[in-house]
């Protein structure tokens, strides 16, 4: 699913990214854990293709069959729409459009015609419990409803993976709890890849499989190293 050779990233004279190597399995729920700083989000969001590596010419990046490095911005853009899904710590929905509308907009924007989109947004709505929650806007959700909503937006397009950066950081434990045991539920009926970075010890407990990492690099594929305390910034 996701092939991964010396990912490196600079920020100016900083290397934040040292050589990282990776390989992810279809169906994977993994967990990337480690201190503030360790690297994890510009990992996350480099094998999501929101960001770009430092050294096209020594890496590979496989997702899904696809060298990412070799694909032009046009190409890029489309592949993203068509193949990853993200869930981030703050929901992201537009605050001007339902929840309906704001699962929709990816399909939207990979031309899906809107009875389509509509009937396929309304069916993941319903799986994550929102069926009374169509016409509803994000201000008059809960928390752990906003967050559901983002899930049905990053599923909306059928992705191969979905990446997410500390998707329970702003709920409460009773509703970080639900969504951590809705990943699982959603990997076993739909089948895709799960890519996590987290604080959460509980959520990292969880997955088949732990990433931690340190000072740009992966130190341990099972383990999860004690961590610093958190800092509310990561790199």
């Amino acid at each position: 699913m996701i092939k991964a050779t010396n990912i490196q990233k600079f920020y100016g004279d900083l290397q934040v990214l040292k050589g990282v190597d990776l390989h992810i399995k279809e169906g994977e729920v993994v967990s990337i854990v480690g201190a503030s700083g360790a690297g994890k989000t510009t990992l996350l969001q480099i094998l999501g293709t929101l960001d770009v590596l430092s050294n096209k010419q020594d890496s590979t990046l496989l997702v899904n069959g696809v060298e990412v490095n070799g694909l032009s911005d046009r190409e890029l853009a489309r592949f993203r729409n068509e193949h990853i899904g993200f869930i981030f710590q703050f929901h992201q929905l537009l605050p001007e459009f339902t929840a309906l509308e704001n699962v929709c907009i990816p399909a939207f924007i990979k031309k899906t015609a809107r009875g389509q989109a509509e009937k396929r947004a309304k069916e993941l709505l319903d799986f994550l419990g929102l069926s009374d929650r169509y016409d509803h806007k994000p201000n008059e959700l809960s928390g752990g409803e906003q967050q559901r909503v983002a899930v049905a937006r990053a599923l909306i397009n059928n992705p191969s993976v979905i990446f997410a950066d500390e998707p329970s950081g702003n709920l409460d434990s009773e509703s970080a709890d639900k969504l951590h045991q809705l990943f699982f539920e959603l990997r076993d009926q739909f089948g895709q890849t799960f890519v996590i970075v987290t604080h959460n010890r509980d959520l990292a407990d969880l997955a088949d499989r732990k990433l931690a990492m340190a000072d740009g690099r992966i130190t341990n594929q099972d383990l999860v190293p004690a961590e610093a305390p958190d800092s509310g910034t990561d790199l």
